[in-house]
């Protein structure tokens, strides 16, 4: 592929949307000053309910940059102005008794915080988080875990009692280190903004997706790592339609052979489970494989939406060699959705 020109229309128009989809900038201080209240409203339900809370990292894609702002499109939507909100408690409380359970207990925390404050709100509990979503659908995922003996690092304790390993620390890092590493690179090109946009363009494919769909398309942590997995072996171009063109390339061949994608930023190379159908490791803990229940078929449909993509960003650079605007931008729609052509123009 030739070197693509950072005044060529197809980048210009790249760097207009990848600016619009970022959380509107005019709503990050409210959303950043109501996520303290709750931080400090919830910390202190837990506190008179005779738990200790040792830290409230920050974290999430508000912490790391890469989140997207929230927009409606057909079936789909972006879901953006979400903020994680973790707390890491002792593993003990105030009798002396180990604590195996926290959601139940944070659901309440922050229904009794609901109940005072946000009526209109709603509450839903995943996973791994008790999420409350107001009125202006900002949501916060409130994370409850378990401190450890070492200070960056934490217990995360499912709905199903799996424990696992983690860092909010450690996961912040990953991401923000390697944006750092891009800002380094000549060119406006960043890596936390191509995060924002394959998450924009993996929302986008899933509103016609059929195993990967609205509700179980692939989680923003498995965007997070096939992002770092392109970025560490091919670092970002000047052009964000050259960085694309190559990492679809790359990650469409990482997904179809089901390459294992892991990193050693924290641990050692691992030992690869050769049972499951695709290992993805979570960056910080070698033992967390984040698609260890995916089937073949919801593997192959990632792997079908990275190829397509990949065949349509080459069209996309040679219909913009040829000064085809029009079908250039109708190719990036192709990509991501409606919303491209209303805001690819300053």
């Amino acid at each position: 592929m030739s070197e693509i020109s950072t005044h060529t229309t197809v980048h210009s128009r790249m760097s207009c949307f990848v600016d619009w989809i970022a959380p509107d900038p005019e709503k990050i201080d409210d959303i950043a000053e109501r996520a303290d209240k709750a931080r400090k409203y919830i910390q202190k339900c837990a506190e008179e309910d005779g738990l200790t809370v040792v830290d409230t990292p920050k974290a999430g894609s508000f912490e790391k940059k890469n989140g997207l702002r929230r927009h409606y499109l057909g079936h789909a939507e972006i879901d953006g102005l979400d903020v994680d909100i973790p707390m890491v408690i002792k593993p003990k409380d105030d009798d002396g008794d180990v604590i195996d359970e926290l959601l139940g207990k944070f659901k309440k925390y922050v229904e009794t915080y609901k109940k005072n404050l946000y009526p209109a709100a709603t509450i839903t509990q995943t996973k791994s988080s008790v999420k409350i979503t107001f009125a202006d659908e900002v949501s916060f995922d409130i994370v409850p875990m378990l401190s450890t003996s070492v200070k960056d690092e934490q217990i995360l304790i499912r709905a199903n009692g799996e424990r696992i390993k983690t860092s909010v620390q450690k996961h912040n890092e990953f991401v923000k280190g390697r944006t750092k590493k891009s800002n380094e690179e000549a060119g406006r090109v960043k890596f936390n903004e191509c995060i924002r946009l394959i998450k924009w363009w993996r929302d986008i494919q899933a509103d016609n997706g059929y195993y990967l769909t609205d509700e179980n398309t692939p989680p923003s942590i498995v965007v997070d790592l096939l992002c770092a997995f392109a970025f560490d072996k091919l670092n970002v171009e000047k052009t964000y339609p050259e960085t694309l063109a190559k990492w679809f390339s790359y990650l469409a061949n990482v997904v179809r052979t089901k390459k294992p994608v892991f990193f050693t930023d924290y641990y050692t190379t691992p030992t690869i489970d050769t049972a499951a159908n695709w290992v993805v490791l979570d960056s910080v803990n070698a033992q967390n494989n984040i698609t260890k229940n995916w089937s073949v078929s919801k593997t192959n449909e990632l792997a079908e939406w990275f190829e397509a993509g990949r065949d349509t960003w080459s069209r996309i650079i040679h219909l913009d060699e040829d000064g085809e605007d029009s079908k250039s931008l109708d190719e990036l729609v192709q990509l991501f959705g409606t919303p491209f052509k209303n805001h690819c123009e300053k």
